[in-house]
Formats: structure tokens, sequence, C-alpha cells
């Protein structure tokens, strides 16, 4: 490399290292659904999400490795407020998010014992997560009534209904080399619940956002730091390409 492309190396370098990479989730995205288009910088959709879970999900999932009271730091909650409106199953703020369903009683009740939410997101993807809550439908064969598009027999109970309301899957044929085949079409109200569709979105979206908080609460101090470090590397690099030129001019 020659001196003269240094530093229109080390600027392409930082603009690649700043580029957004697109996140693999893990396995294959769904075959039907819309982006969860999460913001962690919203403090207030994160303060409706943190509502939304403690009150429809923390009665069987927990999040261990979260405490109360860096909830309360980065959402802008005081000790009292965390108390009053968060704190159902635990005593002081430096406790974490745990519940009291044994996971015995879990297996029995529900075939399996209800997973830890902490890192959901970055274990499915905040979209799977995001169109997973939108996507139960009724299932007369099912024991609790309900399917799921996302994740067919579930052995989770549809636990928004009374939001969402009830829908049934629609679907229609398609022949193609000579089979037929069923091909999902989309989603039809049985019974409409208390939100209508575009609020029950953002219900789930407030909810799978504090979700994918919980699953990284240092991202955007991370992210903040990342750029300085990089913005001090692109600095240094041109400084010392100028050093390099300044005690080598004599020599050529």
């Amino acid at each position: 490399m020659s001196d003269r492309t240094f530093p229109a190396a080390a600027v392409a370098a930082a603009w690649l290292a700043l580029a957004p990479v697109p996140a693999l989730a893990a396995g294959a995205g769904p075959a039907w659904g819309d982006p969860a288009n999460v913001d962690i910088g919203n403090v207030a959709s994160l303060q409706r999400g943190a509502r939304n879970f403690m009150n429809y999900c923390s009665g069987c999932h927990s999040a261990k490795y979260v405490r109360y009271n860096q909830l309360g730091r980065d959402l802008g909650l005081t000790d009292q407020q965390l108390i009053d409106n968060l704190m159902f199953t635990a005593v002081k703020p430096t406790e974490t998010i745990d519940i009291a369903l044994r996971p015995a009683d879990g297996q029995r009740w529900f075939g399996q014992a209800p997973p830890d939410l902490s890192l959901i997101t970055r274990a499915r993807g905040a979209d799977y997560v995001y169109n997973f809550l939108r996507s139960f439908y009724v299932d007369p064969k099912r024991p609790l009534g309900v399917n799921n598009l996302m994740l067919p027999n579930a052995s989770m109970p549809h636990v928004l209904w009374s939001l969402q309301g009830l829908q049934r899957a629609v679907y229609e044929e398609h022949a193609h080399n000579g089979v037929t085949e069923q091909r999902f079409k989309g989603f039809e109200i049985e019974r409409p619940g208390r939100l209508g569709p575009a609020e029950y979105d953002e219900f789930v979206r407030d909810t799978v956002n504090f979700l994918a908080y919980i699953g990284e609460p240092v991202k955007q101090k991370r992210e903040s730091l990342g750029v300085l470090v990089i913005a001090f590397l692109v600095v240094f690099g041109i400084l010392a390409y100028l050093l390099k030129q300044e005690i080598w001019k004599d020599v050529r």
C-alpha cells in the first residue's frame, strides 16, 4: 500500500466499521409477518413495554438476568415507581425479575416449563417474537384451543386474547406439479378484542421493544462508545501518517 492511499484506506475502514450490519436470526425467517421496528432509544415505549411484560408475561416468564434498579435507571423511574407499578414478586429494587412459578408446575401444566425471556430477542430475533405474539389463531384440535402460525403446536396459551381477540387462519389451495397444497392467506377476526388491530400491534411492539432492551441493556452505550473509538482511530491514523511523512521526507 502506498503512502498516498493510507488516509483513504483508514476512512474506508472506519466507514465499514460504522455501517450497520444486518442481523441474522437463528433459523429461517418467518413465512408471514412484518418487521418489529423496535427502537430501544424510545424510553416511553420501553416504559409501556415494561408495564405490558409485568402484567401479562411475568406470571409465567422470568427475566432473571435483569435487576429492577437497572430498569429504573434506564427507563427514568424512581424506586417508588418501580415498587408501585412493576415489582409484583420482588421486595427490593436490587432483586432480579423472577417468578413464583416452579418449573415442575410449568412442565405439568403446559408440557414444558415457560422459558426465561431475558435473551429471547437475541436468540430468536425481535421480528420473530413480534410476529409470534400476533399469529395465534383458533384451533379446536389443540388442548388450549389455539395454535400459532410462527410456532406450530406451541404449548403457550394466547394470554393476550382479550386484547387482540380471537382470529382464525385462512388458507387457500394451490396446485403445483399436480399436487394441491394449502397456503396461508391471512387471518380473519372471529371475536374482536379490546384493542383494534393497529392498537394491538403497537402494544406488541412496545412489549418486544422492552424484550430487546433487556436482552442487552448496555447496547446504546456500547454503540456510542464504539463510534468514539472509531473516530479516535481515524484521527490517530491520520496523525500517524502525517508524522511518518514528516520524519521520512528528508530520506526521500
